[in-house]
């Protein structure tokens, strides 16, 4: 539990859906905040996302930095990377805003390191979530303990403090808050049995509701074994652009609550009736199917039983960098590996979830075998022999004209796709 100056369970806020806030009072809300949480002579480390999230965090960094640096003893940047691949020199350079190999000019007495996801030394055991507990707050999903591990930077540190977005998230809700500790930090023991969990639940079900789900209730229980104190600075980035709508700050429970309720009002748009087709152009921010899947998670729900949903990636050429087990399994609904649990219950269980997130909904049996609900088609980079051996179509992008979908009716185009979940409204 961490002192914040603020009473118990709040947060505070600046900003709302219906605004933009200024650079300058950014940084006097993140001064004020961080002036009264007891930091000095304490050790600080700043988890912070990769660049697949998009917010100002050069914005953000500085005015952290200015706050704090002067006074914790040691203050080191957490990039939070998941199982992505590593972002390298050049890239975090200009994710975090200072010039390559500037480090030291930008942000005195500061480290950066990316989370070693891959590397056992990376991590510190924190204890094991037992298989009553997680049946407790799986709703009875599932009932298997699970060992709960973290960078070893965070327990170094006598403070962590989440910066960061919330956003719709398809395995979550709302994305943000302790979820940078895990899965952003975390072992794969527990990022495997949460993204299972919310595969269970299924992406179209869970992506945008608001308040704890199952796989936050998990998450927030291990987050709670974490012994340093924990913080959070929760943005809401202006969709499409480089502003944000409202900062939140306190412990990351209330903080990330804050954020998510204007994230919802600001993040999810509401359609009218469902359409047939959906050209969901990816942006470079994803450059692979595995990040960039998120196009269709955010659009799923607003398609029509049979339609289809094209993923317009040309700069994507590869499925992912760091998970090659997709091709193995190729792409599936949930009731295909649920149905035939004992064949691949020992597959990592978060490339199952990816694999279903990504086919959406459907039915499985033996006899009638899988009938998805939509069709996903990839027109991207990646070779169409190999678009088939994972179970989806392949479309030559060339043949795409966005501007010519768009008039067409039952046809939504969706530019910079990702972030912004489209719903039927109620």
């Amino acid at each position: 539990m961490a002192t914040t100056g603020l009473p118990a369970g709040t947060a505070a806020r600046v900003g709302g859906p219906d605004g933009v806030v200024g650079r300058d009072v950014v940084a006097s809300f993140v001064g004020e905040q961080l002036a009264a949480a007891p930091l000095d002579g304490r050790s600080l480390c700043v988890l912070v996302p990769d660049g697949t999230r998009s917010c100002p965090l050069p914005l953000l960094l500085q005015a952290v930095h200015a706050a704090v640096h002067r006074r914790v003893s040691r203050l080191t940047v957490l990039v939070a990377l998941g199982t992505h691949a590593p972002m390298g020199e050049t890239a975090r350079a200009a994710h975090l805003g200072h010039p390559p190999g500037g480090l030291a000019s930008r942000y005195p007495r500061t480290r950066v390191i990316e989370h070693a996801w891959w590397d056992p030394a990376t991590f510190a055991r924190l204890g094991v979530i037992g298989p009553e507990r997680v049946a407790a707050l799986s709703g009875g999903l599932l009932a298997e303990g699970v060992e709960v591990r973290v960078n070893r930077a965070v327990v170094d540190h006598d403070v962590v403090l989440v910066v960061g977005p919330v956003l719709p998230h398809e395995v979550v809700g709302f994305s943000g808050g302790n979820k940078y500790l895990f899965p952003g930090v975390g072992g794969p023991e527990l990022i495997d049995l949460s993204h299972w969990l919310g595969a269970l639940i299924t992406s179209s079900a869970v992506i945008g509701t608001l308040g704890v789900t199952p796989v936050r209730a998990l998450i927030d229980e291990a987050a709670a074994m974490v012994p340093s104190e924990r913080l959070a600075l929760c943005v809401v980035p202006v969709p499409g652009g480089d502003g944000l709508h409202a900062l939140t700050f306190g412990e990351p429970e209330p903080a990330w609550h804050a954020a998510a309720e204007v994230s919802a009002r600001t993040h999810v748009r509401y359609l009218d009736a469902p359409v047939r087709r959906v050209l969901s152009m990816v942006p470079e921010r994803y450059d692979d199917l595995w990040t960039g899947a998120k196009g269709f998670y955010k659009v799923e729900p607003v398609v029509t039983d049979g339609g289809q949903v094209v993923l317009y990636a040309p700069h994507i050429t590869r499925i992912s960098a760091t998970h090659p087990g997709i091709r193995d399994i190729g792409y599936h609904c949930r009731d295909y590996f649920v149905g035939q649990w004992e064949r691949f219950r020992d597959h990592p269980w978060g490339e199952l979830a990816h694999s279903t997130h990504l086919r959406g909904a459907g039915r499985w049996d033996a006899v009638h075998g899988e009938r998805p609900r939509v069709t996903v088609t990839l027109a991207t980079g990646i070779p169409a022999e190999e678009v088939a051996a994972v179970g989806l179509d392949h479309l030559e992008p060339g043949s795409v004209d966005p501007a010519r979908w768009a008039a067409e009716p039952g046809t939504l185009v969706v530019a910079d796709a990702g972030e912004e979940l489209y719903r039927l409204a109620p």
